[in-house]
């Protein structure tokens, strides 16, 4: 707990001082953790867009980027599942609306969490996403069940609740427009 600090008047001579104790979590230095953490989820999604679109090398070789005619699903989706749903992913391997799908939700999600708006359908996309992709390699390399996808699906989850948009992000602002205040499931 942090402790919050308020200066109440009780007569024309008379100030009172109200300590209040605050929760960490709604704490400054609370706000922008969850904020670095939004913007760093948020690159994670929007690199792996960039790089499949664009071909720079890293996971996506030049000559095979989306823009090259290449397909983002086809190559993991092909040759990488293994376990019970192995046989459902290599099937959709390629598919152009796997495709589409797949890459309107990394840069969906990518934005959002990047600009701080949206958290709450970036949340509830990117959590299936991430136990889709969770679902493709199981059972994890490195583990009985647990692996980077579940925990970055907890942890958008978890920013979407403390409303990590609204620090170092448009969050408040969107959360104040016409639109959103009709439908809240947009904040």
């Amino acid at each position: 707990m942090t402790v919050s600090e308020h200066k109440t008047h009780v007569g024309r001579d008379t100030l009172i001082r109200v300590v209040r104790p605050v929760p960490l979590t709604e704490s400054s230095a609370a706000r922008y953790v969850w904020a670095a953490a939004r913007l760093a989820l948020g690159w994670v999604f929007a690199w792996a867009f960039l790089d499949k679109v664009f071909g720079f090398g890293h996971a996506t070789p030049a000559g095979k980027a989306w823009v090259d005619g290449g397909s983002p699903t086809e190559g993991f989706l092909a040759n990488s599942p293994k376990g019970p749903f192995a046989g459902f992913y290599n099937d959709i391997a390629g598919a152009v609306w796997a495709d589409w799908l797949f890459m309107l939700g990394l840069a969906g999600i990518g934005a959002a969490l990047l600009l701080g708006i949206g958290m709450r359908i970036a949340a509830a996309a990117g959590a299936v996403l991430l136990v889709m992709m969770w679902t493709a390699v199981l059972p994890p390399e490195n583990n009985l069940f647990m692996d980077d996808h579940l925990i970055y699906a907890i942890l958008i989850v978890g920013l979407a609740l403390v409303s990590a948009g609204d620090t170092l992000g448009l969050g408040r602002w969107w959360g104040n427009t016409h639109l959103v205040k009709r439908l809240p499931a947009l904040k």
